[in-house]
């Protein structure tokens, strides 16, 4: 077999309150992903941080420290550590994901790495959040991108194939903000370590609950608002019991720049966001709302403090005038709202899909099944 290593890149945790707890929760996640890694008999396992190795909360793994003042470059460090280690094969995760990942799955990565041909198997092909990269040495000739979710396109551009996982849960979820935390809370999906850590999570959503009875109703309506894949949509649909409306635009909008404003934008800047959310109330009972390409400035966001407490529906602590006044208007209309990033667009929606039906034994949305007459017959 192909010499195949395990990469995890590890960002700092950052101040305090949301943004500590999202940092807490993907070191939880990263040792549960390195406890799934050992099982696969997988060495070695290196964790990429700026902490320093003495005081790294993964003792059990090498780690290597980069220099917090100098601005982080995914590509260069990628190849930094190919150019040291010579590996082969290489499995890439940022320490927010793969966590969920089956013993099948991680073996299918291992599997694919272990090729001789270059080639590179993604999460999600558009938006990587973790990869394996077969004849990984390969990378050392190309360009490779600031950060990690254009890397798929990378690869592509230079003739290397590239191929993406099934899309589920596990595949797809990433910890990237605090409602991502919540969610995951309530769908009681993870390993022990990022299950211990949300059992003394002191976060709470005003609005959650209710999302989620709405999810097994019949009656209800609930929109998805935001970078929202479209394979994503079709099988949440067959999972949830309520109707759904979506109106997916801003994706791409961290793997390239556009010249287009997504249409909700344009409609936020010349009404405001009190009529759009009450313009929302009237089209859905409940919406799932990716703010990030709805309220970026010129393509840029506010710092994880403002966005995190935007989510959580904490106006108080949102500084931004413009995120302040979204926050207000989502946490006063009538309809329940949830916030958050990519993440609970993608990944996060099949675990809502999960949650929803937690202690309730009840019909999910009716489907006629597909009629195969030769089945039939026989």
């Amino acid at each position: 077999m192909t010499d195949v290593a395990a990469v995890i890149f590890h960002p700092p945790s950052e101040a305090d309150g949301p943004v500590q707890r999202v940092g807490e929760a993907r070191t939880a996640a990263c040792r549960d992903l390195i406890a799934r890694l050992r099982e696969a008999r997988l060495e070695p396992i290196v964790v990429i941080s700026h902490a320093a190795p003495e005081s790294s909360p993964f003792p059990d793994v090498e780690t290597r420290s980069i220099e917090a003042q100098v601005p982080f470059h995914f590509g260069e460090q990628l190849k930094d550590f190919l150019e040291q280690r010579r590996q082969e094969g290489l499995l890439y995760f940022g320490s927010g994901s793969g966590f969920l990942l089956s013993a099948d799955e991680i073996e299918r990565l291992v599997s694919f790495a272990s090729r001789p041909e270059a080639g590179g198997l993604f999460n999600n092909f558009y938006s990587c959040d973790f990869a394996a990269l077969s004849n990984a040495r390969r990378l050392l000739e190309i360009p490779l991108p600031r950060v990690d979710n254009p890397l798929g396109f990378s690869l592509a551009d230079a003739e290397i194939p590239c191929w993406e996982m099934q899309r589920n849960a596990r595949t797809q979820f990433d910890i990237d903000t605090p409602t991502d935390l919540l969610v995951l809370r309530a769908s009681e999906w993870g390993g022990p370590f990022i299950r211990s850590f949300l059992d003394g999570l002191d976060l709470v959503h005003p609005h959650l609950d209710r999302l989620l009875a709405l999810l097994r109703d019949r009656t209800a309506r609930v929109g998805f608002l935001g970078r929202v894949s479209p394979r994503t949509w079709s099988d949440i649909e067959r999972d949830i019991a309520c109707r759904t409306s979506t109106l997916s635009e801003g994706r791409g909008m961290r793997t390239g720049s556009s010249a287009h404003a997504p249409l909700l934008q344009q409609v936020i800047q010349e009404d405001g966001v009190e009529a759009f959310f009450d313009r929302l109330a009237t089209a859905v009972d409940g919406a799932i709302l990716d703010t990030r390409p709805l309220l970026a400035v010129n393509g840029q966001l506010p710092p994880s403090q403002i966005r995190f407490a935007s989510d959580l529906l904490r106006p108080s602590e949102v500084e931004d005038p413009l995120w302040k006044a979204f926050t207000e208007a989502a946490l006063e209309t009538e309809i329940p709202v949830v916030l958050g990033g990519h993440s609970l667009v993608n990944g996060g929606l099949y675990l809502l899909a999960e949650a929803c039906w937690k202690g309730h034994d009840l019909p999910r949305r009716l489907h006629a099944k597909p009629f195969h007459p030769d089945k039939e017959r026989s």
